[in-house]
């Protein structure tokens, strides 16, 4: 997502999403305790192949641990994605997914597509407990969440308890823990990087200042660098310094080793904001409205897209799609919710086989795009796997998560593409440390 400026301050920042600091920023968590099952792990204990079974009646659906479906889902028995989903996903080019998943019901399978927010210090219990049992992919961290490293520590420590429950068919997998830790005014925690993209881009030595900002974040997914390649001074992208230069070949160099020592300490990183916001102007905010950026298809390609190239070759595990819609790809839809863009320009141009996420579902640049459910159910038929809920508040991914399970059960959402999305999250997350 794109940074907002809420969080552009250094200790307890929140999250930044557009690239905007005056917007709620989030904040990067990194798991203290890392030591996560390994992938082999996983696929041991994630060995179950069932078969999606027929739906039950929606108003006597229930849970395997005896809890009420979610309402307005039907159970639709216990879906799984079993081995059609990792069919798929080898069909879509996705890499060291499990070959078999454990019997899921459709809220469970959705719930691993959805990251969830929430207010204050210390997690509801009614987050627990659909970590508990199952219906929550990861959580994102902003400065409102964390006063000190110890206290962080405690409330991933409490997530991953919930997350080992007997009572989730995932506890083979750890939770993505996430945040922006970009660096400068975009810090969700008071630590390294203190230097911002733009400075780093500046310094003497830009290449060692771009390996020692991708830093241990106390979790396992952070959603950095910028690869937005700005255009003039005091636009959009640079007045908050996100973007390491003007010239795409240096946002490529430098993003790329961002990505690659990030991703050396385990942590897995996340280029953003695809295919670029570096030719927005001051103004131009997809957290507070629409935005359209009227760059022709060349500028795109050779400038904007260009430090994907290098991010891909660096094996980036995550890349966000920005809520702008671009007149030269899809005039009238965002980013990130349009199949030309996430899969025709992300996946089969450039070649992106890792996993998908949208910026905040609940910005400004969607205002016209309807409900949560209806955003969240759009963002998936166009390819995105992670819906990103930043509004702090666990409602909001509740209710992305029964869009997605409603989606599935009904056919309105395609279980090949489906359970193809769910196996590239399912990969990466066992590819995580805990």
């Amino acid at each position: 997502m794109t940074s907002s400026a809420e969080d552009h301050r250094a200790p307890p920042a929140r999250r930044v999403r557009s690239g905007h600091p005056g917007v709620k920023a989030r904040l990067p968590r990194r798991s203290p305790l890392r030591a996560l099952t390994p992938l082999g792990v996983a696929l041991c204990t994630l060995s179950l192949i069932s078969c999606m079974s027929a739906p039950a009646h929606p108003g006597a659906a229930r849970r395997s641990n005896g809890q009420p479906a979610d309402a307005g889902q039907s159970s639709a028995g216990r879906s799984t994605a079993g081995a059609a989903a990792s069919a798929s996903a080898a069909s879509s080019g996705a890499t060291a997914s499990p070959d078999a998943l454990p019997a899921l019901t459709p809220a469970q399978m959705a719930g691993q597509r959805v990251i969830y927010s929430y207010t204050g210090l210390e997690p509801p219990a009614t987050l627990l407990n659909w970590i508990r049992h199952g219906q929550v992919g990861g959580v994102i961290f902003f400065g409102g969440n964390i006063s000190s490293k110890a206290q962080i520590a405690s409330v991933i420590k409490k997530l991953k308890q919930a997350n080992a429950s007997s009572l989730n068919p995932m506890r083979a997998v750890p939770l993505l823990l996430m945040t922006d830790q970009e660096g400068g005014l975009v810090r969700r925690l008071p630590e390294q990087p203190l230097l911002s993209q733009k400075q780093i881009g500046e310094s003497a030595r830009p290449a060692a200042a771009a390996k020692a900002a991708g830093t241990d974040v106390g979790m396992n997914v952070n959603l950095a660098p910028v690869l937005d390649v700005f255009r003039g001074p005091g636009d959009f992208i640079d007045q908050f310094g996100r973007s390491y230069s003007s010239d795409p070949h240096v946002v490529s160099a430098l993003g790329a080793d961002f990505i690659t020592a990030q991703q050396a300490t385990g942590v897995a990183a996340t280029a953003k904001h695809f295919p670029g916001l570096g030719a927005a102007t001051q103004s131009q905010n997809t957290d507070a409205a629409p935005v359209t950026l009227n760059v022709t298809l060349h500028a795109l390609r050779t400038k904007d897209e260009l430090p994907y190239h290098a991010a891909i070759a660096a094996g980036v595990k995550l890349v966000m799609v920005s809520w702008a819609k671009y007149s030269a790809l899809a005039p009238k839809t965002p980013a990130g919710l349009s199949s030309a863009i996430v899969n025709g320009e992300l996946r089969q141009r450039l070649g992106f086989k890792g996993v998908t996420i949208t910026d905040a579902l609940e910005a400004g640049a969607l205002r016209s795009f309807g409900t949560t459910r209806h955003r969240a159910t759009l963002a998936a038929k166009a390819g995105m796997d992670l819906i990103l809920c930043s509004v702090q508040r666990p409602s909001q991914g509740q209710q992305a998560r029964i869009a997605l399970a409603d989606g599935l059960t009904s056919g309105t959402l395609s279980p090949t593409v489906f359970n193809a999305a769910l196996n590239r999250v399912v990969a990466l997350r066992s590819s995580l440390g805990s």
